[in-house]
């Protein structure tokens, strides 16, 4: 140990140490208050089970979440409540006979809820909000419908086969109502908070920016800062990066949408 190290005194050491711990806590705030959001304490009384959900498995690497954005909106929604979980990862394309016993229609996702199995990520999300209201992702009504287009577009361009015929301009026309409506109403779409709205078109918009960005060549234009600023924003939370799809699944996943 040098000299410099053994002669510091206490009182220097404290005052040392108190900096560095506002320093860090000042980080902290900041980085909170930079997503507009504080995390939730777990809604979920530990003693109960975690949730069994049923997700569509990676076609790329093993023991992976797959490429659906229903899946990881109901998986958002669980890890934005603090709701513990567990998943079932379900090959999509050799659907074992244990998940066709409880899903006869071979669909995810698929979550066991009061000891029943429930279907389609609307069903679910909403039954959660209803069984776990704190903390709140409902969003008004009268906002529940921004940017609810965009999915259907993307897929339109996604699918097109002529350079001009309206469809990357519809694409375009919706993306820039979503960046007014932004502009007006955001950052996100129930303001400063993180609602189920989010939740829902977060996933959605990652398909796009990696699906047309691969097949199409396209991207958000930078003029629409408003989204662009929205998309970095939900792409980052922690939630979102624990769930999202892998960007080789998404490609291989819009695949036969391209080649039809």
């Amino acid at each position: 140990m040098s000299a410099a190290t053994s002669t510091i005194a206490p009182a220097a050491f404290l005052s040392r140490s108190s900096s560095l711990l506002a320093s860090a806590a000042a980080v902290r705030l900041r980085s909170s208050r930079r997503y507009f959001r504080v995390l939730p304490i777990r809604a979920s009384s530990p003693s109960e089970p975690p949730f069994e959900v049923c997700v569509k498995a990676s076609v790329t690497v093993p023991n992976r979440l797959g490429d659906c954005p229903f899946s990881q909106r109901v998986l958002l929604t669980l890890e934005e409540k603090r709701l513990s979980y567990d998943v079932k990862l379900v090959d999509l394309g050799n659907k074992p006979e244990w998940f066709l016993q409880i899903s006869p229609e071979g669909k995810v996702p698929l979550i066991k809820l009061d000891e029943k199995w429930i279907a389609d990520s609307d069903i679910i999300t909403k039954s959660l909000e209803e069984k776990y209201p704190v903390p709140s992702l409902e969003t008004p009504p009268e906002k529940a419908s921004a940017g609810s287009k965009i999915f259907s577009t993307f897929i339109g361009l996604l699918k097109s086969k002529d350079p001009n015929d309206g469809t990357e301009q519809a694409l375009l026309d919706e993306l820039t109502l979503f960046n007014e409506y932004l502009k007006d109403n955001g950052p996100f779409v129930n303001g400063d908070s993180i609602s189920a709205a989010d939740l829902s078109l977060g996933p959605k918009l990652y398909h796009m920016e990696i699906s047309v960005g691969h097949y199409k060549n396209w991207s958000v234009p930078e003029s629409l800062t408003y989204v662009r600023n929205y998309m970095k924003s939900i792409f980052s939370m922690d939630s979102f990066v624990k769930t999202r799809a892998l960007p080789a699944d998404v490609i291989a996943g819009w695949r036969p949408k391209v080649i039809c």
